[in-house]
């Protein structure tokens, strides 16, 4: 094939529902060259026979993991920019990439160092837009920031071929988080940019598992992750539910995972140790919490104000930016952990488990 402008790589797993309309999406862009790879890793309900009825995509199957996925389609790419879109996402302009790419080439030749990946910001697509409003605004409007472990693949990826393999790809290692790795090395080693425009993505998940529940459980694998307590992951029997599992997560078997961890693989003495870790990353995201009280008081702040957030910035965050403030940190962790999380969701999951068991009877 001769080379195209941008290669979109889509790794799927049984995405029969959600494909065809990011296909035709892609399909419907203008004044931009694109090929499309969908890396499938096993489906087994039709999505790669979906894939092939459209001219411009073509299937790369593959061993199953996204990172291992992503990597294959590279691998077969064409063009002179990568764009790697979760399945679920919908465009909402016929210029989205064509945009991007010019974006993307006026960053790398404005004087500055031409490693430059791009990332979108976020609009979720509810079945139920009127419920949590204010915790999908918080999720939405955080996609736009330029903070560590903010940028992820639901916000797609979009950068030159040459940056990516400088890089070398996505980590392999697990199934999940490759996006948490890669988005940490193209900071540590160039920059970030929010390419013009939004994209949308499904708050399937979300709605189905329970937003609360879903996001808490992110933000403790994200957190177990950056302190180095690969045992966690070792031990859990599987992280992520299914995409096509539509019943409530329960929290209770990943909260005595890490129980069983902290006792048979750290110890007293360990435990304390990684907890200080945690206390150091929970204390990196105290900007999270102005955050909100931006998000809550958006009616009367108005759009894209963030005064509580500045005043973290100016304010707190140099006051607080001390070793003493880990252990602190890591006191109001345990303290939230094992006096609200596994107390509430403990008592949570046996309802739920109940409500499933009577509706199976």
């Amino acid at each position: 094939m001769a080379p195209c402008d941008v290669s979109v790589v889509i790794p799927i797993l049984n995405e029969a529902e959600t494909l065809p309309a990011l296909l035709q999406d892609l399909q419907r862009q203008v004044d931009v060259t694109i090929e499309v790879l969908v890396a499938d890793g096993g489906s087994e309900d039709g999505s790669t026979e979906i894939a092939r009825t459209f001219p411009f995509a073509r299937v790369v199957s593959t061993l199953r993991g996204r990172g291992r996925q992503m990597n294959r389609g590279a691998q077969e790419a064409h063009g002179e920019y990568l764009f790697f879109l979760h399945a679920d996402t919908r465009l909402r302009s016929n210029t989205l990439v064509a945009s991007a790419r010019d974006a993307m080439t006026a960053a790398r030749h404005d004087g500055a160092d031409h490693r430059v990946a791009g990332h979108f910001a976020l609009e979720f697509i509810r079945k139920n837009p009127g419920r949590h409003p204010i915790a999908f605004r918080y999720a939405e409007e955080k996609t736009s920031f330029d903070r560590p472990h903010v940028v992820n693949g639901d916000q797609g990826l979009f950068l030159h071929r040459s940056f990516f393999a400088e890089l070398g790809g996505f980590d392999e290692s697990f199934n999940f988080l490759e996006d948490q790795k890669i988005a940490a090395d193209i900071r540590s080693r160039g920059r970030w940019l929010l390419l013009p425009g939004t994209m949308r993505t499904s708050a399937r998940r979300f709605e189905s598992a329970g937003f609360f529940r879903l996001y808490t459980l992110m933000s403790i694998i994200v957190a177990l992750y950056w302190v180095g307590a690969t045992e966690f992951f070792v031990r859990a029997p599987e992280v992520y539910p299914k995409q096509d599992d539509t019943s409530k997560l329960l929290l209770t078997p990943f909260f005595n995972t890490i129980g069983r961890m902290f006792r048979d693989d750290y110890g007293l003495a360990g435990t304390l140790r990684l907890l200080l870790r945690i206390g150091g990353f929970v204390r990196s995201h105290s900007w999270q919490m102005f955050y909100f009280a931006d998000i809550w008081l958006r009616p009367v702040l108005g759009p894209r104000k963030y005064p509580f957030l500045k005043f973290h910035d100016v304010v707190f965050w140099p006051a607080t930016n001390y070793r003493l403030f880990d252990a602190i940190a890591a006191l109001g962790a345990v303290l939230w952990f094992f006096g609200v999380l596994f107390p509430v969701y403990t008592i949570l999951d046996r309802r739920e488990l109940r409500d499933r068991a009577s509706v199976s009877r």
